[in-house]
């Protein structure tokens, strides 16, 4: 079920893929020929004050390079894993279902980045800003004060299933294309866990990439003008032209 433009500041229309109020994705078209589907997914370390706004400033940046954006939203907090995974499948299907073209490409920044991790299909471009990749080392290292503890409830020893499932880490080698985008300095996400990602996604046969920035604060991952966006954007291009 589809509901009407916000106005000239938000998106052409809102795709509803469950009955919950979080389950929704914001679509916005280009001015000509959508090139592709770009997925937006925000991060906040699965807390509900955080929501798809934060991405939002991205949103002109791709719809003016000729991307049909879908930003979306899903259930989180006390919804538990179960449904922001359900969601992600949810969401993505109704974000391949909204243009005719067959390409789409997923950009997530911290838990957004896990997911769009997680949620990559062959031939998907994967662009992952400063991601959770390793819940169990999120775990035991408490990052996003307490972050992991908070959302699943339960350490890693009590749930092993449901760790290995909700950890990119555990789910290598990602099916998409996939670039990293990481900053030295991140004091929210240690880029290490990013290393290490990386180094097993390649060891398991991917063509992964990490693009670190020496300096890179968290929340700057996700700032239209930050410096690495030119070469995320060049990283696209090159993706959609050898498709």
């Amino acid at each position: 079920m589809t509901t009407g433009a916000e106005g000239p500041a938000g998106p052409d229309r809102l795709l509803r893929y469950g009955s919950g109020d979080d389950q929704y994705i914001a679509l916005s078209q280009p001015s000509g020929q959508a090139r592709g589907t770009l997925v937006l997914i925000h991060g906040g370390y699965w807390r509900a004050p955080f929501t798809a706004e934060l991405m939002r400033p991205l949103v002109p940046e791709f719809t003016s390079r000729g991307w049909l954006v879908a930003n979306v939203e899903y259930r989180r907090a006390q919804d538990g894993w179960a449904a922001t995974r359900a969601d992600l499948t949810s969401a993505l299907a109704g974000a391949r279902a909204a243009s005719s073209e067959p390409r789409l490409a997923i950009v997530g920044h911290s838990v957004g980045g896990q997911l769009a991790l997680l949620g990559g299909e062959v031939g998907d471009a994967v662009v992952a800003l400063a991601p959770v990749t390793d819940l169990v080392r999120g775990y035991h290292e408490g990052i996003g004060d307490g972050a992991v503890a908070e959302f699943f409830g339960a350490g890693p020893e009590a749930i092993p299933e449901t760790y290995a499932c909700a950890s990119p880490r555990a789910q290598v080698p990602p099916r998409g294309e996939v670039v990293v985008v990481h900053g030295s300095d991140d004091a929210r996400v240690p880029v290490a866990h990013s290393r290490d990602y990386l180094e097993a996604a390649r060891a398991a046969g991917s063509k992964a990439t990490l693009l670190e920035l020496p300096r890179l604060p968290h929340l700057e991952a996700i700032a239209p003008d930050a410096p690495h966006w030119d070469r995320v954007h060049s990283w696209l291009d090159r993706w959609l032209d050898h498709g």
